[in-house]
């Protein structure tokens, strides 16, 4: 009996980082990270299929404000939808990995992601200067 009491009195005692993470929360880490991953530049087959889309769609609302603001506001959205997938690939990892529940810091978590993101746009740009990585030529006039 007194075996069954010290238990129920652990279980009252355990403060909520201590409580093991619940199969939803797994799931749901699991979850944003496959939606993470395929919004991501790690996805090399994702632009077509989801990147793009967004990206026109974000360009076109754009488009209601001035028609100029169509090509800026599908750059400008192709680039989120990008970042907006590291950072839910970011919070699915941390869901799926961390081993209790911790309090969570999202200002850090956000501003960890966005350098991250900005660090790897700027490293492709980089690759791309120097004729690391070759670029197709879209719009040239041959």
């Amino acid at each position: 009996m007194n075996e069954i009491k010290n238990s129920g009195q652990e279980l009252l005692s355990q403060t909520p980082e201590n409580v093991p993470k619940t199969l939803l929360q797994k799931l749901r880490g699991g979850f944003l990270l496959v939606i993470g991953y395929l919004l991501s530049p790690l996805c090399w087959w994702n632009d077509l299929i989801f990147n793009l889309p967004i990206a026109y769609v974000f360009g076109y609302v754009c488009s209601f404000f001035s028609p100029k603001l169509l090509m800026p506001g599908v750059i400008i959205g192709y680039w989120l939808s990008n970042i907006i997938g590291i950072l839910l690939m970011q919070a699915g990892a941390l869901d799926m990995l961390q081993k209790q529940n911790q309090e969570r810091n999202l200002k850090k978590e956000l501003l960890t992601g966005l350098v991250s993101s900005t660090a790897y746009t700027f490293l492709i740009v980089l690759l791309i200067q120097f004729k690391v990585l070759d670029t197709p030529n879209l719009f040239s006039g041959s």
